[in-house]
């Protein structure tokens, strides 16, 4: 079925869901623009950090309710998830400040600035609007950019998080320090999940694109809401390809895949309400842009003049400049979705096919590596493995229980076990791993898929100095671990690169990502951008489209980081 907001499932709340880049914001502010033009009192909510709800209202917007003067009936606000962490953060910390040693408080800092903070940050703020009974009487239906995750609602769920325990534990927590803050909302949190999984108040849209990782991570988020009893889900896909078949052969390709990617639509999506947004040659901006979402248009009428693809490089100079300066280390990083893994697979390739010895791993628990490999033909001096994140996190909790057991009490030993159960933990642990396989680098180019994030170092970085100053523990860390920070900070030995798309989504997402790194001492060697139509030379008139949006984004990236900008044209397996 089309998505129309005159066929949605007439509750209060309606919430969309989705990784970043898949249209999320675009079909909410559609959604909530509609509503408000058919006569609906309607508040528009985002936490998006790359939401640009302002521009297209052309209205300031903050974290108040602000009247969209030229829509009646609608109001918006933006809530910017990164400043409520920092208010969120200080409320931890501050009360700790010259009470405790400046380790602790660095670690306290650190456990507090990753991606769980934001989350928690994000759903305080949630929550407050859910149980607002002024807000809740005053509009037909409250519309949510970004809803919270099934990651963030298990988190919610540890029980020892709302115990007194965290009170006087000096142990540190990877995912339940961020929690700390909560302790006295229990009740109304709990409340709020209920009202997430109840149907006659609740509508939850999956927003996703017709493209297999994105079809993974939905159906991913999917089952973890339906695990904690929120059943009351709807799938929306968007950027359906309009035409059926094309001449052109790049279109051809696209079609081709999108409808391979609907074919293989996991049986968990099969059984959702589903509903469907074709693709469009322009951005949808502006007002105009947001009621045209609804609209049927023919696609043929659709013209748009592609403009030149930039002169950029491929993979073959990121390639050149790791054998010329002996750069044995290369770590492709980017959100999901992006095409790192293929990017992994691409660079060790060519790398193995000069003749050098190569080891490729990741990650990846959805083994898309295999996929981006389907096809090659693998020169025998290129090795491959996979990292599995549940085995390395299963012998990562064995080791810390072993050496700390001995020297704490009970109820020490319980707190210590369930925070090992909390989701960061792995994250921790599959870094272990990857500074093991890292350590090759000594004889061969390692090409590592996923790597962990300047948070994920930093982190570690920051416990064991805690551990060292409060609990007068040794810190004992594996051997390549404790070089692995020092060589990733070293631009001669590793080269980390940062791969993104021509969106605007993707993009900023990336930039917050080169800014985790930099905290961590780390500057990226080199930014991709991939899936490019402007890099091809495609005539379809949606494509075409979609290519001359591209020039600003790729311009705004090359400007930043002049001569470290590589492109990569749209590929069948760009996507993984």
């Amino acid at each position: 079925m089309r998505f129309h907001p005159d066929h949605l499932p007439e509750t209060k709340h309606l919430f969309f869901t989705g990784k970043g880049g898949v249209g999320k914001t675009s079909i909410a502010a559609a959604s909530a623009v509609t509503l408000a033009d058919n006569g609906k009192q309607v508040l528009l909510v985002s936490t998006d950090p790359a939401s640009n709800l302002q521009d297209v209202f052309d209205t300031e917007l903050s974290n108040e309710q602000t009247a969209i003067p030229s829509i009646h009936g609608l109001h918006a606000l933006n809530i910017n998830p990164e400043e409520a962490a920092a208010a969120y953060r200080e409320k931890v910390v501050g009360p700790y400040r010259g009470k405790l040693p400046d380790a602790a408080i660095r670690s306290m800092e650190e456990q507090l600035s990753g991606a769980c903070t934001v989350e928690i940050a994000a759903f305080d703020e949630f929550t407050t609007l859910l149980r607002d009974t002024k807000s809740n009487q005053a509009f037909d239906y409250i519309v949510f950019d970004t809803a919270p995750t099934g990651h963030t609602l298990r988190l919610l769920q540890l029980p020892t998080a709302w115990s007194d325990f965290l009170e006087t534990s000096t142990h540190g927590a990877s995912c339940l320090g961020p929690m700390s803050g909560l302790k006295d909302k229990e009740e109304l949190y709990n409340q709020t999940t209920a009202t997430l999984a109840d149907e006659e108040q609740t509508s939850l849209f999956l927003v996703t694109r017709p493209e297999d990782t994105s079809m993974y991570e939905a159906n991913r988020a999917s089952a973890e809401l339906h695990d904690l009893g929120i059943k009351n889900q709807y799938l929306v896909i968007n950027g359906i390809h309009p035409l059926d078949s094309s001449e052109d052969s790049v279109a051809a390709e696209f079609i081709h895949n999108q409808k391979q990617a609907l074919h293989e639509l996991p049986n968990a999506l099969h059984s959702l309400p589903q509903y469907q947004v074709p693709l469009f040659a322009e951005n949808m901006e502006g007002e105009n842009g947001l009621r045209a979402f609804f609209q049927n248009e023919s696609v043929q009428e659709k013209t748009a003049a592609s403009a030149p693809p930039p002169d950029l490089p491929g993979t073959e100079a990121i390639v050149e400049e790791v054998i010329k300066n002996d750069t044995r280390l290369i770590m492709t990083m980017g959100k999901g979705g992006v095409g790192k893994t293929t990017t992994a697979a691409s660079l060790a390739l060519e790398l193995a096919g000069k003749g050098h010895s190569v080891h490729l791993t990741t990650t990846d628990p959805a083994n898309h590596l295999s996929l981006a490999l389907t096809g090659q033909s693998i020169p025998a001096s290129m090795t491959i493995s996979q990292l599995d994140p549940k085995a390395e996190t299963k012998a990562y909790k064995q080791s810390v229980l072993a050496r700390v057991s001995a020297d704490l009490d009970e109820d020490s030993l319980a707190y210590i076990k369930e925070d090992l159960d909390s989701p960061c933990t792995e994250e921790i642990a599959v870094f272990h791993a990857f500074a093991k396989t890292a350590a090759r680098a000594k004889e061969e180019f390692v090409v590592l898929d996923t790597a962990p994030t300047g948070h994920t170092l930093l982190l570690l970085d920051a416990a064991e100095s805690y551990h060292q100053e409060v609990l007068r523990s040794t810190g004992d860390l594996p051997e390549e671990v404790k070089e692995l920070l020092p060589r990733l900070r070293h631009s001669k030995e590793t080269a980390v690169i940062v791969v993104s798309l021509p969106e605007a989504t993707p993009v900023l997402e990336a930039n917050r990502l080169e800014h985790d790194l930099n905290r961590a001492g780390i500057e990226p060697s080199w930014w991709l951008i991939n899936h490019s139509f402007l890099a091809t030379a495609t005539t379809d008139p949606v494509l075409a489209g979609r290519a001359a949006h591209e020039a600003d984004w790729i311009d705004e990236v090359t400007k930043h980081h002049p001569g470290r900008t590589s492109l990569v044209s749209y590929h069948s397996t760009n996507s993984v």
